[in-house]
């Protein structure tokens, strides 16, 4: 699907694409996604049954994996089950920039809230120079002297050197 020339870098893409469609199971437990606000989103999974100590939350590579584990009583006997224990994985893929800002769980809802950045839309100028020009960019595009260079590198002799001084 990204094998166009036109679509440089998009590999990583392609990867979590396929990722996602390998995780995506049975549906078990539902879940919500809410936008609270422009910077904030909420995941919300309905684990009635299970406590604090039953999940976990862990973030590897971008993917947020939510695991829950009942242990199953062997001391209640039970005439009809209903209710299964049955553990669970469900995970998401989350965009760079998307942080976990805490975790709770109220009345047998798990609310994951997540933090993204606003991007504010920036314009980079990318300086053409002519085969063969040699001279040193800075970080900010500015061409820099060798004396200035050095300078800023530190240490009277390095100056020295590039202005061509002995002393």
């Amino acid at each position: 699907m990204f094998n166009s020339p036109l679509l440089l870098g998009f590999d990583q893409l392609e990867r979590t694409l396929d990722r996602i469609a390998k995780t995506s199971g049975d549906g078990y437990p539902p879940y919500n996604v809410e936008e609270l606000s422009d910077a904030r989103l909420r995941i919300t999974l309905a684990v009635a049954g299970f406590g604090e100590d039953d999940l976990s939350i862990q973030i590897e590579n971008n993917q947020l994996t939510v695991r829950g584990k009942q242990s199953d009583d062997q001391e209640r006997r039970f005439l009809h089950r209903g209710i299964a224990a049955r553990q669970f994985q469900r995970s998401f893929m989350l965009a760079d920039g998307i942080e976990v800002d805490g975790a709770t769980l109220d009345r047998g809802l798990l609310h994951i809230d997540l933090k993204r950045p606003l991007n504010e839309p920036a314009v980079q100028t990318v300086k053409i120079r002519t085969f063969g020009d040699k001279t040193p960019k800075t970080l900010e595009g500015q061409a820099q002297t060798a004396p200035q260079k050095a300078v800023e590198q530190g240490g009277k002799q390095a100056k020295n050197e590039a202005t061509g001084n002995d002393q």
